[in-house]
């Protein structure tokens, strides 16, 4: 499995691919729209390695994001990734659990994003690709 925090800006997108344990695997910047959409796409590809392959990747990768609709949820939907709206305040909460200077940066939430999914996606809501 791949976890994914996506902390999105009007013009961009911080991204923090981690594994299972909790590892980076990968942090990068993206540009709002089908260029950074497709970077995406190749990021997580890379990510998966051989099980992106064998036509089941998407499944693998859970994606936590602050927001529940907009043409790059519908993308991320219809690639097939699991997606977890997170409400900003939930994440400000578990920003609080984990550190105590209430320091916000975009890349510091796209970690906690992925976190989020890696450890509490089963209390997170799922966004049901009929509803964007």
């Amino acid at each position: 499995m791949l976890f994914v925090g996506d902390d999105w800006a009007e013009d961009h997108h911080d991204v923090e691919v981690m594994d299972g344990s909790g590892r980076r695997l990968v942090k990068v910047r993206l540009a709002e729209g089908v260029a950074g959409m497709a970077r995406l796409h190749a990021v997580i590809g890379q990510a998966l390695g051989d099980d992106a392959e064998d036509g089941e990747g998407a499944g693998r990768v859970k994606i936590g994001i602050e927001t529940d609709r907009g043409p790059w949820v519908r993308a991320l939907l219809a690639a097939g990734y699991e997606v977890f709206a997170v409400n900003p305040l939930q994440a400000s909460r578990y920003r609080d659990r984990l550190g105590v200077s209430g320091a916000k940066s975009d890349a510091a939430d796209a970690h906690l994003l992925a976190d989020m999914v890696r450890t509490q996606s089963h209390q997170l809501r799922p966004v049901a690709a009929d509803s964007v």
